[in-house]
């Protein structure tokens, strides 16, 4: 058998396949394998998070479907238990998020290519998947999203699958940062500031975190986790993120705590300074009343409580952490083989789930990959 693309999927499919007796060849258009993998983890590999497993589920929203199954039968537990075999020493950051003890990928990655070859797994670099053939060979497709154009995932695969007959829902950028309009008086002196302990909000979901000021606009944990959101009220109109720049205190408080602190001869800038709210902060209150500042202190805590920030779309999809869309769930049994091409899998990004960063990611990736591996091997054995 066959599988194609070496990302975390791909990688994970040919392990599965091996295991279970297959004769097993890897292809990638690339020279190296692992690329994707490596890129991942320049910051640290999150490979997966630590939370029970039904609220770990609900984190892929409606693409909960296409994954299920693929994460039950190799759960959180599970990867941490493979990582630690290869020599990660996993363990479960502050936030639940669970990473290698070196936090890199590079020698997981170097521990799981020798277990490949270890396995008799035939590796074949610059090998570009070209289209559907009508050979008997069972075919693993890992071809990723459109987010990783630099290693391939560029979703070039798309128009095949679409001219074969198979739906594909539009691959969108995913885990991707806001474009906002900034002033440079802004730029100038907070770009690359994280906004410590901040709230962001839109339509009634609320996620808190540090997103950073970038020069296209925001990017970071809170931001990610409400682009679906963002996606849905950006295809209607143009949207504003409110922000709560002081999430543990209720406006009341925080109007009495301005009222307190405030000194005759202080500038306002200071004056809010003294009242806690951080230099950034005071900044994005700028921004969002045109440098016109309420006066009072009440007026100062309704805004610092809901400043509003407007946004004109998403970053870029090859700017994105990863692409939503793929291959509709009515197109893929509960192994994810193509119903109208038996004999075809598809896992990881190419399947139209979607899913913020923290692990989840990773996690469906290396299940699904698992799954297929294995349905496609017991298909062969048979």
């Amino acid at each position: 058998m066959v599988v194609v693309g070496a990302g975390p999927a791909g990688l994970m499919a040919a392990e599965a396949a091996a295991v279970a007796g297959a004769r097993v060849t890897l292809r990638d258009q690339r020279r190296s394998f692992g690329r994707t993998l490596l890129l991942a983890g320049r910051s640290g590999l999150n490979l997966t998070h630590d939370e029970p497993l039904e609220e770990f589920l609900g984190r892929y929203g409606t693409g909960r479907e296409l994954v299920e199954s693929a994460i039950r039968a190799f759960p959180p537990s599970a990867v941490r238990t493979w990582a630690d075999e290869l020599g990660a020493d996993t363990f479960v950051g502050s936030t639940g998020r669970v990473f290698p003890a070196a936090m890199r990928a590079t020698g997981l990655v170097r521990a799981w290519l020798g277990r490949l070859v270890e396995l008799g797994v035939v590796f074949e670099p610059a090998t570009p998947w070209t289209g559907f053939d009508d050979a008997s060979e069972r075919t693993v497709l890992a071809l990723g999203g459109a987010s990783w154009p630099l290693v391939g995932g560029d979703g070039s695969w798309v128009a095949i699958f679409v001219a074969a007959g198979i739906a594909v829902d539009p691959l969108v950028a995913s885990n991707a940062g806001v474009e906002v309009e900034w002033s440079a008086a802004l730029l100038d002196r907070f770009e690359g500031t994280p906004l410590k302990n901040v709230a962001v909000s839109i339509d009634g979901q609320t996620v808190r975190g540090e997103p950073t000021i970038t020069a296209q606009g925001l990017e970071g944990g809170p931001i990610y986790a409400l682009g679906p959101r963002i996606r849905v009220a950006l295809a209607r109109q143009r949207v504003s993120l409110e922000i709560d720049l002081q999430p543990d205190l209720t406006e009341a408080d925080l109007a009495q705590r301005l009222a307190a602190r405030r000194r005759a001869k202080d500038s306002q800038s200071t004056w809010l300074r003294r009242a806690g709210l951080q230099p950034a902060a005071v900044a994005i209150m700028r921004e969002a009343t045109d440098n016109r500042l309420p006066t009072s202190a009440d007026g100062l805590a309704a805004l610092a409580k809901a400043a509003p920030l407007p946004v004109r779309g998403l970053a870029p999809i090859d700017r994105a952490i990863s692409s939503a869309g793929g291959v509709a769930a009515a197109e893929v049994d509960e192994t994810g083989m193509l119903r109208r091409r038996p004999g075809t899998w598809v896992v990881g990004e190419m399947l139209g789930w979607d899913a913020p960063t923290g692990g989840y990611l990773m996690q469906a990736c290396l299940s699904t990959g698992r799954r297929a591996g294995t349905a496609a091997a017991a298909s062969q054995v048979a």
